[in-house]
């Protein structure tokens, strides 16, 4: 349940955080640790990492305004490799900074470090690399950079 609440709050929060920049950018989510997060040693699960790691991305995609294309284009995203490193553990009810950084992209993935961390101490760090799937198969980066920037640019000034 809580997975819901979070997402809830990463949806609702994004809109009245800063727009993104297209291309390379971060996102940064300032988390708390739930009891059902951990495992059977008192600390998060692995497995839920991956899962805090799927909001900043939904973070990346609402304040960079490529959610409301994929919306509009039927674009799925799919992580197709992800490790993590763990170096310290995370236990119930911590304060926590998710982080996303989208570094490059090449002609058929987007690039992204994550890093978990309790003030400036990491406590996980990894790498993913994802694509966007489109009705036609994977969506070139470059076709999705080009498409944020038109929408950018017919967007009424603020």
């Amino acid at each position: 349940m809580n997975l819901f609440v979070r997402l809830l709050y990463v949806l609702l929060s994004s809109f009245f955080r800063p727009r993104l920049p297209v291309g390379p950018a971060t996102s940064e989510l300032s988390l708390l640790t739930f009891p059902n997060d951990l495992d059977l040693n008192l600390h998060v699960n692995n497995g839920r990492y991956l899962t805090l790691c799927d909001l900043n991305r939904v973070d990346l995609f609402i304040r960079s305004g490529l959610a409301r294309i994929m919306l509009q284009r039927g674009w799925m995203p799919i992580i197709t490799e992800h490790t993590m490193n763990y170096r310290k553990s995370l236990g119930v009810f911590q304060r926590f900074t998710a982080t996303l950084h989208l570094s490059h992209w090449d002609e058929r993935h987007f690039y992204m470090t994550h890093r978990f961390s309790i003030k400036d101490r990491i406590v996980a760090e990894g790498t993913s690399k994802g694509v966007l799937k489109g009705r036609h198969g994977v969506v070139a980066p470059a076709d999705v950079i080009a498409a944020l920037l038109a929408a950018q640019a017919a967007a009424p000034a603020k």
